[in-house]
């Protein structure tokens, strides 16, 4: 038996593509960092949670297991303030943000994590971990019950995010609070209570009084505490290499001794429009906007994975039009493979699957090289199609293609649902924007639609065209698009 291909990773660390396999050579404990639920996460979060899902479906082609743990910070400064701003508690603000969290991960198809623990839910952990620095010296309290890690006193401090210490000026993502600390640089890992933590629930006993953990602490701890002392892969966006992650090295390394993860691999940021977005200058797209809009979820896929994953991505309208388009064909092919024909293809289309497993294998198992799968992936769609084309008389053909559109599905999630060759209706019934159509007027577009759509399944255009034509003397304006079919009644 042929010995496994190299799995070949970027490491944040080391700087460069490394061969990587976990520890034990059967499962990837993996740790990602997650939302902070004081909000909706947006379009740039989610192409950081969509890399790690293609690296998971990797992984897992591979042969590998994986024991994800993605974090829910449910406690830090944001979700204090806008819970004693409205005069609610934490859990008020955080159990909408979490539930639709998930909504958002079931629309992108992004598979489950084996754990999604919530800081709320590891404090004893955090206490723990705190006490065990304080034991080495490494943490020290400050005159209001604050707890800091002293960095000087960690000589590694800074290896991650190549950054001396000398050169590190204390900002908003280091220290959030004025508490008195022995060095600016200093990061709080428990924070003493006020007023509006305990206002809000977000305080809670500790050896050092009253307080909340801080927000580097969290994620170590859970990290530890479900997966181990050593990881075998951190990954996050590169806006957490420092100092979230530089963080979360030297107190987990502190406490026991021994290396916190073997590996680290970081996304890089999704621009809009040319700039970072960010709510604060209110350029935020969310998940839900997108899905109201109609975009499919294989559309936003396919547009994140167009770009590897460490360069920055420009979201642009141009971009998921031609994303929309593209995920069109893979809808017409499986429509295609589900509609009666005269011939069955040939024997080439084993070929063709083989060749695109491949291919994917190929790209992915060399640091995730998306675009090149995707490419691999619409040769099989123009290799199938043609095959189809020559309607030869291989039955078994239709069944290896089908096998290829399930293998595409699986690792990379880019193939639409198959609704009558893409017709998502965008507001179905509407008249002039105002006045619904009423429900059975309704089925008769949307049957007259599907006929439409079969009609262009066989490229019976003349066909299609009548139904256009019918439809308009009905009232009804249709529009074809990279997602579908979309149509109102406008008289």
């Amino acid at each position: 038996m042929p010995p496994a291909p190299l799995f070949l990773l970027y490491d944040t660390m080391a700087r460069k593509v490394e061969p990587f396999a976990p520890a034990d050579g059967t499962t990837v404990r993996l740790y990602t960092c997650g939302p902070t639920v004081y909000n909706f996460a947006h379009i740039g979060n989610f192409r950081t949670f969509l890399f790690e899902d293609l690296l998971r479906r990797a992984f897992r082609l591979h042969g590998w297991r994986v024991e994800q743990a993605m974090n829910l910070t449910d406690v830090e400064d944001k979700i204090i303030a806008k819970a004693a701003k409205e005069g609610i508690t934490i859990g008020d603000v955080t159990a909408p943000m979490v539930t639709q969290f998930f909504k958002d991960l079931d629309y992108l198809k992004i598979q489950r994590a084996e754990h999604y623990p919530r800081a709320t839910e590891y404090i004893p952990q955090m206490i723990e971990l705190v006490q065990r620095l304080e034991q080495r010296g490494l943490a020290y309290r400050a005159d209001d019950g604050s707890v800091y890690f002293a960095i000087r006193r960690f000589p590694s401090y800074g290896r991650l995010s190549r950054l001396d210490t000398r050169e590190i000026m204390p900002n908003a993502r280091v220290s959030t609070d004025d508490y008195s600390k022995e060095n600016a640089q200093d990061f709080a890992l428990w924070k003493a209570a006020k007023p509006e933590d305990e206002q809000t629930g977000a305080a809670w006993d500790s050896p050092w009084g009253r307080g909340r953990p801080g927000w580097h602490l969290e994620c170590s701890a859970m990290a530890m505490s479900i997966l181990g002392q050593t990881l075998d892969l951190h990954c996050g966006g590169i806006d957490l290499i420092f100092p979230h992650h530089e963080d979360e090295i030297a107190q987990s390394e502190g406490a026991t001794g021994v290396t916190f993860s073997r590996h680290w691999c970081h996304g890089e940021f999704l621009l809009m429009e040319g700039a970072k977005m960010a709510k604060r200058v209110g350029n935020v797209v969310t998940v839900a906007d997108l899905q109201a809009e109609g975009v499919p979820a294989a559309a936003v896929r396919h547009l994140i994975y167009n770009t590897h994953y460490r360069q920055v991505l420009n979201l642009t309208d141009e971009g998921l039009e031609a994303s929309k388009a593209a995920v069109l064909h893979l809808a017409e092919l499986g429509e295609r493979l589900d509609s009666p024909m005269p011939g069955s293809g040939t024997p080439a289309m084993a070929a063709a699957v083989s060749m695109l497993e491949q291919h994917v294998r190929d790209a992915l198992f060399e640091d995730l090289n998306s675009p090149r799968a995707l490419a691999a992936v619409f040769n099989f769609v123009r290799a199938a199609n043609a095959d189809l084309d020559r309607n030869g008389g291989e039955a078994s053909s239709i069944s290896h293609a089908r096998q290829g559109l399930r293998f595409i599905e699986d690792t990379l999630g880019i193939v639409p649902p198959k609704r009558l060759m893409g017709v998502y209706p965008a507001r179905p019934g509407i008249v002039d924007g105002e006045s619904p159509v009423d429900t059975e007027f309704r089925r008769w577009v949307e049957s007259r639609l599907a006929e439409r759509a079969t009609a262009r399944a066989a490229r019976d255009f003349a066909k299609s065209d009548a139904i256009r034509d019918e439809l308009a003397q009905k009232g009804v304006q249709i529009k074809d698009s990279g997602v579908g079919t979309t149509w109102k009644k406008v008289a």
